[in-house]
């Protein structure tokens, strides 16, 4: 019988209480009970442009204070946690989507504009960057999974849905997270509000086994938990035990590693990162947001 890890409650909340952004203190609040969804959201404004874009270090290895793609994602998946994709910030964020989509109706992994700030070093972009399956694909997964509306989400669904029928040559881990996201949304989504499955059934198991054979063949994940360096577990392609890539993963390996993810808390109560951040603060920010991210994949696999 296995024995299940669980992580310290206690110690996690000293550590956001401490440490964390304000955002994410709110977020764990919500986690735990003790707080609403209002704070959360009134907080995420302010990392919110005049432009309907996210910028302001949501995502910490991005110190710019203008609008990026990914920002944008992060705070998606924030207003998905409290159940708040129906505010009026994410009107305004598809709108900024229109303006910065390519012919191809995806958008760039990062604007030009990042250029001109402290950033993680992996953060570059030509002067005219491509659309991107990450984050266009995360992104338009989140939209129809809850049943939004909005003029960007189509061209950006078949921009994603020609990129899963094609080759898939540059599809490594953030993608495949992206890709998954894109197809759990299509699964689980309504798309017009009018009871119209996100998309084809079938379509979306096919391309599901497809992209899992990818993650086999290429050993996008570490399935023994114990590997070092800036990997990726089956939980960041499966952080909730319905998720479609979860099938691609036995039993025992998903097991081991949420021990593992419940035993990396550190003595601080906080988890770690598996990269170099820019700066101290960014290191902190970034440990308040996969701390709250942890806890919220443990109890998903009931764990808490």
């Amino acid at each position: 019988m296995h024995t299940a890890s669980a992580p310290d409650l206690d110690a996690v909340a000293e550590f956001v209480w401490r440490n964390a952004r304000l955002l994410d203190r709110h977020r764990f609040a919500f986690f735990t009970g003790a707080g609403g969804a209002e704070p959360v959201i009134a907080t995420l404004r302010a990392y919110a442009n005049a432009d309907g874009g996210f910028g302001n270090g949501l995502e910490p290895d991005i110190r710019a204070p203008l609008s990026q793609p990914q920002p944008l994602e992060l705070a998606l998946h924030v207003l998905d946690e409290v159940d708040a994709l129906d505010d009026p910030l994410v009107t305004r964020a598809c709108d900024w989507l229109a303006g910065v989509t390519t012919t191809d109706g995806g958008v760039p992994f990062v604007l030009p504009s990042v250029r001109d700030w402290p950033r993680a070093p992996w953060w570059q972009s030509d002067d005219e960057p491509p659309a991107s399956v990450n984050p266009t694909a995360a992104i338009a997964g989140l939209l129809t999974r809850n049943g939004v509306t909005h003029t960007w989400l189509a061209g950006a669904t078949e921009f994603v849905w020609r990129a899963l029928d094609g080759p898939l040559d540059a599809v490594g881990g953030y993608e495949a997270i992206a890709l998954y996201a894109f197809l759990d949304g299509m699964r689980d989504g309504v798309r017009g509000g009018d009871g119209v499955r996100g998309g084809d059934a079938a379509r979306v198991e096919a391309a599901a086994a497809r992209l899992g054979q990818i993650v086999r063949e290429r050993e996008l994940v570490a399935l023994d938990p114990a590997t070092t360096g800036h990997v990726f577990s089956p939980l960041a392609l499966a952080p909730r035990p319905d998720a479609l890539a979860r099938r691609e993963f036995a039993d025992d390996v998903i097991d081991a590693h949420l021990d593992a993810l419940a035993a990396g808390q550190e003595a601080d109560g906080g988890w770690p990162i598996g990269w170099e951040p820019p700066s101290v603060a960014a290191e902190l920010e970034w440990r308040g947001w996969i701390s709250v991210g942890a806890l919220r994949t443990l109890r998903a696999y009931g764990r808490i």
